[in-house]
């Protein structure tokens, strides 16, 4: 099953707290991109934090379950890729009342909540899809930036603290954790992380004007 997980074209979207990229993920998910969410294949660990719907119990989860959460997951991706997100929503809604260890549906419907700006719901299901497979940057980003939105800030920079460690080569983490830092007030994180985000993409505007910003 195709998985929302790429590592560019991260960009284009609104603002959520009036900062450059703030909203890039989402735009990602819900637009034509391709996406592969095989690389968020749950490992049947209980989440970190409970999604919306009421995660049913382990042993009550059959592989038939299973089977039917993966095919309302296809078809909310479809219907997401189609602009049709409230759709897209509720069939996510049915997949992961089937399956709460569907990490592809958690993940994918947390975006369509950020996009909603329904964040303290993206949080949790982007901790979720964190839960059932550590160190993944894109829930770790994803619930960076619902933090960001509802002025988290230290809880945003510890997801990105994180991030940046799992995958040292994206620049949209170094991004985000400059506008972290630089929100903390910490101005040598910050310049640290917009230079590292330069370094790898050079045309990144936020991370060049942010940098600009704190003398880096």
């Amino acid at each position: 099953m195709a998985s929302p997980f790429p590592e560019h074209s991260l960009a284009r979207l609104r603002h959520i707290w009036q900062q450059p990229l703030a909203l890039a993920l989402v735009g990602i998910a819900l637009s034509g991109c391709s996406f592969d969410l095989g690389s968020l294949m749950p490992e049947k660990e209980k989440p970190q934090e409970a999604p919306r719907a009421a995660a049913a119990d382990n042993s009550a989860i059959s592989a038939g379950n299973v089977t039917e959460a993966q095919g309302h997951t296809a078809k909310a991706q479809a219907l997401a890729k189609s602009g049709e997100t409230a759709a897209a929503l509720d069939e996510f809604n049915r997949a992961v009342a089937l399956d709460p260890y569907n990490a592809q549906a958690l993940y994918a419907r947390a975006l369509i909540y950020q996009n909603n700006n329904e964040h303290d719901f993206a949080i949790a299901d982007f901790g979720a899809a964190n839960g059932l497979n550590p160190q993944k940057v894109e829930p770790l980003l994803g619930r960076a930036i619902s933090y960001l939105a509802v002025g988290k800030i230290k809880e945003a920079a510890a997801d990105l603290d994180e991030a940046s460690e799992a995958d040292p080569h994206n620049a949209q983490v170094w991004t985000t954790r400059g506008q972290a830092y630089e929100r903390l007030g910490d101005k040598a994180k910050a310049a640290a992380s917009y230079t590292k985000a330069v370094s790898l993409r050079p045309r990144d505007d936020a991370a060049r004007s942010g940098l600009a910003r704190v003398g880096g």
